[in-house]
């Protein structure tokens, strides 16, 4: 059975979560109602209402959902070997986890440690701590999902520390405005030596100094994502897959702004610690380089990476000036160089090659590349998410979008 349980203190949200109270109001107090067995939905409310997080957190079962009204509520959350799903609530406003300068006793506003844990609909904002690594959330091993959660304003957006079991997966979600600290190389998403991280359907904008994804896990999916840093962004690489290992990147568009920190857009193999198995598959991105000086669209680091190391690109678009896999081992096909010109309309972000383009059927056919398929099933869409790509095609355009 499914249990909804009322919170009170509905002035502190605003109209939305008085709505959202209004919902249940009709139900009494721990009554059932049709629901997965076993299950319950706590509905929780920001500090002062009847039932809050911290509470909730304690009497919650594994299996459970917490469902937060919106509003803002502090940091300090430990969700520690649990099997949960909390979810942000609709209403005037979303819900916000704010660290208003500060992070919890672990440097985040709330730490996941072990278990499977779902985060939904949530916004982290304004996390810092005393060595500069303050995190909206804190990964410490288990499995962690986030869908359509936003990361504004953190030291670190999310943080992953060093589990080789873990696993992340971020769907539709946002991560921005790194702290601009000379010297602080804040990263929007830092991922550690962990098994595999996910990442689809997401934004990256508005680094400074730090990277907008570094990851060291084993193995990387990041797929139909925007990272794009703006025509004047200042952060480093915008991808940095550290340590090597097993990488799928295909249909992101991947910007580079003129006040970038590093020339370098994808980099692979930075760090001299690769994993046993080191595959790089880049296929159907957008590149585009905003600044004057070229641009180092991708740089495979050979010298840090076994011998056998495998490397397939194909079909990339590649907007402004910049080389693209200089010096690095594999097989390169179908990738085109293009002006923003020879894109719908770049200064609005639709970096689709105009119709008629002489690129638009030059790429080659992706579904065989040295034994992978690296054909887009999907394209991102703005502001968070996807959409399927066109199933039927007599020929491939390269770059992130067929339409």
């Amino acid at each position: 059975m499914l249990l909804l349980l009322a919170a009170g203190g509905a002035g502190q949200a605003g109209a939305g979560q008085a709505a959202d109270e209004a919902r249940v109001a009709s139900t009494p107090l721990a009554s059932s109602v049709p629901g997965p067995a076993g299950a319950t939905i706590w509905l929780v409310g920001p500090e002062g209402s009847a039932l809050e997080l911290d509470a909730a957190l304690k009497q919650a079962r594994d299996g459970d959902t917490l469902e937060l009204l919106s509003g803002e509520y502090r940091g300090g959350v430990l969700i520690e070997n649990r099997r949960l799903t909390l979810r942000g609530l609709a209403g005037d406003k979303a819900t916000v986890i704010h660290g208003k300068g500060q992070a919890g006793n672990h440097k985040a506003l709330w730490t996941i440690r072990g278990g499977q844990v779902t985060l939904q609909n949530l916004q982290f904002r304004g996390a810092r701590s005393a060595d500069g690594s303050g995190a909206g959330v804190r990964h410490e091993g288990g499995e962690l999902r986030l869908q359509g959660c936003q990361f504004f304003d953190n030291e670190h957006g999310l943080f992953s520390t060093n589990d080789d079991q873990a696993q992340i997966t971020i769907e539709a979600s946002v991560f921005g405005m790194a702290p601009r600290v000379v010297g602080g190389l804040h990263h929007l998403l830092n991922v550690g030596r962990i098994a595999k991280l996910s990442v689809t359907g997401s934004r990256f904008q508005q680094g400074y100094e730090g990277h907008l994804i570094k990851t060291r896990a084993r193995e990387n999916v990041i797929t139909y994502n925007f990272i794009h840093d703006g025509q004047r962004g200042g952060a480093s690489y915008e991808i940095d897959i550290a340590n090597g290992g097993i990488a799928t990147v295909i249909g992101n568009v991947i910007g580079q702004g003129s006040d970038t920190q590093n020339p370098v857009m994808l980099a692979y193999g930075t760090e001299d610690r690769g994993w046993d198995r080191n595959v790089l598959l880049v296929a159907h991105n957008t590149f585009v380089n905003w600044g004057w000086t070229p641009a180092w669209f991708l740089r495979v680091l050979s010298d840090k990476l076994p011998p056998q190391t495998e490397v397939v690109a194909v079909n990339n678009l590649l907007v402004g000036g910049g080389v693209f896999g200089l010096g690095a081992p594999g097989r390169f096909e179908g990738n085109r160089h293009a002006t923003r010109g020879m894109l719908r309309d770049a200064e609005t972000y639709a970096f689709e090659l105009v119709p008629g383009s002489m690129w638009r059927s030059s790429g080659i056919d992706p579904r065989a590349v040295n034994g992978h398929n690296l054909a887009p099933t999907a394209e991102y869409v703005w502001p968070a998410g996807t959409r399927a790509a066109p199933a039927e095609r007599g020929s491939w355009a390269p770059g992130a979008f067929q339409n």
